[in-house]
């Protein structure tokens, strides 16, 4: 996998984009942490999702279901959420198959620094 390209759509190598924030590495940006997350998804990482989740919302148990392919990541707006913020929002579509059906999960997530570390606090989704 380390050579193929990141599943989050950024155009690089998985090694050389969500691969090092996966090894433990902070994300810069609440955008590099939604890109890392999508890329979790995709890979069937829920420990990942799990620790970037907000300690406040993080949920005590994730499951992942295996029946969905996750697609494509398309960013469609942000605020705030640079290397010198403290929270930000993250307004993305996700695109997934699911029983030979394509859908799109569309969702403005909002983010926060613990500690100086990008968190997923909790997101709104739009049908």
């Amino acid at each position: 996998m380390t050579d193929h390209p990141c599943p989050c759509g950024s155009g690089l190598a998985y090694r050389q984009c969500c691969g090092p924030l996966h090894d433990g590495a902070p994300a810069p940006t609440a955008v590099a942490l939604m890109r890392s997350r999508f890329c979790a998804f995709a890979l069937g990482d829920a420990d990942y999702l799990r620790a970037s989740w907000h300690p406040d919302t993080r949920p005590a148990e994730l499951t992942l279901d295996d029946t969905l392919t996750w697609r494509r990541l398309q960013i469609v707006d942000t605020e705030a959420g640079g290397e010198d913020d403290t929270d930000g929002v993250v307004e993305f579509r996700a695109q997934y198959v699911h029983g030979g059906t394509r859908h799109i999960l569309h969702e403005r997530s909002r983010f926060v620094r613990v500690k100086g570390q990008w968190r997923y606090l909790d997101g709104q989704i739009s049908e």
